[in-house]
């Protein structure tokens, strides 16, 4: 366990996102197929079984469906509060600051009136400022209607005006959620990654395994990528190309992963929770049973400093930076 920003939470390394919840609902939503209640709540209990204590939804998964969905799921299997803590997100776009505590009853009941322990601006794009947003952010903190505050796809300079707004209110910035993988490290160039390590913010990393990519199974197989729902076969990294180029990384987490007895996905995801001590934590989704018992193994092992840095270095030469 870690702390989740400097409040006292603490949480995972490893959270569950539960996009995939969305039932295939709204424009968001329909990125995913499906999913059977019975398979939603294995894909639950086996993440809460295997240490991981946090999950990550959002109003804009599906209209609410995946918030509904999550908290149906708890429901059924007698989950309670404090056993499995609940990070949502307020839409903003087209929206005003205003909206975050108009909203927030239909948030509680999409959950079916569990507690909201994070509380996240989804995108920084709304007709308020970030200081307008972190008021209201600070007021439902001291209403106790939310437990902490967090942003979403905030660059440098709004993660700070948000941080500086709420050190106003006493009230500290958790988290800033941001796409984050071994493909994808912008957030270490960009100020973003440096900003959350002097300020104690967690960085939260969505697309983890950069919709699968990272798990190997498109190298293995390239005719899954024909099977995929939605617009990720037109992605190019799961072109022959795109797949050609980051082979090598693949095959390196493949190498590292063979003496932990875990796959490429598992290593991808120790590396990104470990590299930077404790201020980066993950939330790969499972849209399986089998994905939900991947995501548990990452956290019965640690890759060694030597392993980090070999990884540090194939990533370098593929990544976004």
């Amino acid at each position: 366990m870690r702390k989740l920003g400097k409040t006292d939470y603490e949480i995972s390394p490893i959270g569950l996102g539960t996009w995939q919840f969305s039932q295939g609902s709204g424009m968001i939503g329909s990125y995913f197929s499906t999913i059977s209640e019975k398979d939603m709540d294995a894909i639950v209990k086996m993440s809460l079984e295997g240490g991981i204590n946090w999950f990550d939804t959002a109003e804009a998964y599906g209209k609410g469906k995946s918030e509904e969905a999550l908290s149906g799921a708890l429901k059924r299997l007698g989950v309670e509060e404090k056993d499995a803590l609940i990070a949502t997100k307020w839409w903003p776009l087209l929206r005003t600051a205003g909206s975050i505590s108009s909203t927030i009853q239909k948030r509680k009941d999409a959950l079916n009136g569990r507690r909201i322990d994070l509380y996240q601006v989804h995108q920084p794009f709304s007709f308020s400022s970030p200081e307008k947003e972190m008021k209201e952010m600070a007021s439902l903190v001291k209403k106790g209607e939310i437990g902490a505050v967090g942003v979403s796809n905030f660059n440098r300079d709004k993660m700070d005006r948000a941080i500086q707004e709420l050190k106003r209110h006493d009230v500290v910035l958790a988290s800033n959620q941001m796409k984050y993988s071994l493909l994808d490290r912008r957030i270490e160039t960009n100020g973003v990654l440096d900003l959350a390590r002097q300020n104690g913010v967690t960085i939260i990393a969505y697309s983890p395994l950069e919709q699968g990519i990272l798990t190997g199974k498109f190298h293995q197989n390239p005719e899954l990528v024909a099977n995929l729902s939605g617009p990720r076969k037109h992605m190019s990294q799961f072109k022959p190309q795109g797949l050609a180029k980051t082979l090598p990384l693949i095959n390196l987490l493949k190498e590292i992963g063979h003496s932990y007895g875990v796959g490429a996905g598992q290593v991808a995801l120790n590396w990104l929770v470990h590299f930077h001590d404790q201020t980066v934590v993950a939330i790969p989704g499972a849209s399986k049973l089998k994905h939900a018992e991947d995501n548990v193994k990452v956290l019965g092992f640690k890759l060694t400093h030597e392993e980090m840095k070999r990884i540090d270095e194939e990533s370098r030469k593929v990544a976004k930076m």
